[in-house]
């Protein structure tokens, strides 16, 4: 728990760009991008039925119960230490299985700096997402000792100034006269909802909204928790928005649909417009700027849902092997575990089909994965509700009991509608075959979470610390 001196100190624009930070990921424009002017129809759902939902519960789950751990506290208090863990251990896994998408993304954008065309080699990808994969987890043993102002600077010229300078040079594209690959029409701007191929991107769109829990903790940090929270919320959902929708439309008028690269769109439009203007030399050093920015967003969440594993630990969720943490207080273990799975399924990038179709198959397996937690977070939350009514949340949903159901309601609606459409194979993208598609998501579902089930039935006596660390 933050102590009384610093408990609020956080202005509401402070908390914003915390939650921008958290959520926004440019890697998910391009995916976004494949819908054109129909998109801001799929946004505006994933906002309204899960990304505002998941903010306004979590914030309060997070100032009722601000114990270090995160879902595992809230959940366990809920539904039970079993459950608990099955919570905690998505939210890890489902990183783990994200990681290669992200450091796709990376490994795309790094190929502008050196030959572009490397976007598109299966092999360069697997060995760039294997290359800072290990460098970085080397480099985490070190400890990670980084202020909030270089934060906040991370997240200004890895993610917001970038993309904003997309959505300045589509602006200045479309008021220029010049052509485009999409038709701004009322008409184009619902889309085809006669299919289900058509709205299974739906599910990384979801996923590229989610994690706001993670900065939920922040809530009861801010001066007037009941006011200030959603102040914040909105300001972060605006932003976000923002640069969800312009940044995609940017990307869809310059880059063919046919031709988006899900790993690289933000490049290839950067490289279309620069083009355009005759001032390429800027590609490549936005690229690296882009690509420091990832990589630093990468080692800050490969120690976070590490390090909220741990707390599960307290309860002897975890044999004593991965408990182990070095000198510098660091999970090594547990990192080499999660680094060890990372390049395993970075295979996924040499035997499917295409560079999209194997960023399109982990995005979908993490959604499905993470969408599980989140039913059990909204759950929780309304199980609390009745069960924990005394415990004090310093900020609540507004409308009480009725509020919680409606709010999380909503969610839990959103999250499984979302998981079942995640089994239809993409219009858009080609997967290999729906038997096969179906198979890696099915397995990998049950596997994940039958993992889960076996670690917590077989624990011994023995894996739970003498001392313990959580409140």
């Amino acid at each position: 728990m933050v102590s009384k001196n610093t408990a609020r100190v956080l202005t509401v624009f402070t908390l914003a760009m915390i939650n921008v930070a958290a959520v926004s990921n440019l890697g998910q424009l391009s995916l976004l991008s494949l819908y054109g002017l129909s998109g801001m129809f799929f946004i505006g759902f994933a906002a309204i039925m899960f990304f505002i939902p998941a903010s306004l519960v979590s914030a309060e789950l997070a100032t009722g119960w601000p114990k270090t751990g995160g879902v595992y506290i809230w959940v366990r208090e809920a539904l039970g230490s079993s459950w608990g863990f099955l919570a905690i251990w998505l939210q890890w896994i489902e990183n783990v299985i994200w990681y290669p998408t992200i450091l796709s993304f990376c490994a795309a954008t790094i190929a502008f700096i050196i030959n572009p065309g490397l976007a598109t080699n299966s092999m360069y990808t697997f060995g760039m997402i294997l290359l800072i994969t290990w460098g970085v987890t080397l480099i985490n043993f070190k400890g990670m000792k980084v202020s909030g102002s270089i934060s906040k600077y991370g997240v200004m010229i890895g993610t917001i100034f970038p993309a904003f300078l997309v959505i300045l040079m589509g602006l200045i594209w479309v008021f220029s006269g010049n052509p485009t690959q999409i038709t701004f029409d009322v008409s184009n701007a619902m889309p085809d909802l006669s299919s289900l191929n058509n709205l299974v991107l739906l599910v990384g769109i979801m996923l590229g909204l989610a994690g706001i829990e993670m900065s939920s903790v922040h809530a009861q940090e801010v001066k007037n928790p009941q006011t200030d929270y959603p102040k914040a919320i909105l300001i972060s959902v605006v932003i976000i928005l923002i640069i969800a929708i312009l940044g995609s439309l940017s990307i869809a008028m310059v880059v063919p649909k046919t031709k988006i690269l899900l790993t690289a769109g933000v490049m290839e439009a950067f490289q279309a417009f620069f083009t355009a203007y005759n001032i390429q030399g800027v590609v490549p050093i936005l690229a690296a700027l882009i690509a420091l920015g990832s990589i630093t967003m990468i080692s800050t969440w490969m120690v976070g849902p590490s390090k909220g594993l741990l707390a599960a630990a307290d309860d002897g969720n975890l044999p004593p092997m991965l408990q182990k943490m070095n000198k510098n207080g660091m999970p090594t273990h547990i990192l080499i575990t999660q680094s060890v799975i990372i390049s395993l399924l970075a295979l996924v990038f040499v035997f499917m089909p295409s560079i999209n179709s194997s960023y399109w198959i982990l995005t979908d397996l993490t959604s499905q994965l993470y969408l599980v937690m989140y039913v059990l977070m909204f759950v929780s939350a309304i199980k609390l509700k009745y069960s924990k009514p005394n415990v004090k949340r310093a900020y609540s949903v507004p409308g009480g009991k009725t509020g919680m159901w409606i709010v999380a309601g909503l969610g839990i609606l959103a999250c499984l509608f979302a998981f079942f459409i995640g089994f239809v194979p993409p219009a858009q993208v080609q997967t290999g075959g729906e038997v096969t598609y179906d198979g890696f998501l099915g397995g990998g579902v049950v596997v994940a979470c039958l993992a889960a089930v076996l670690i917590h039935h077989f624990r011994k006596p023995n894996w739970k610390p003498k001392k313990k660390k959580l409140g």
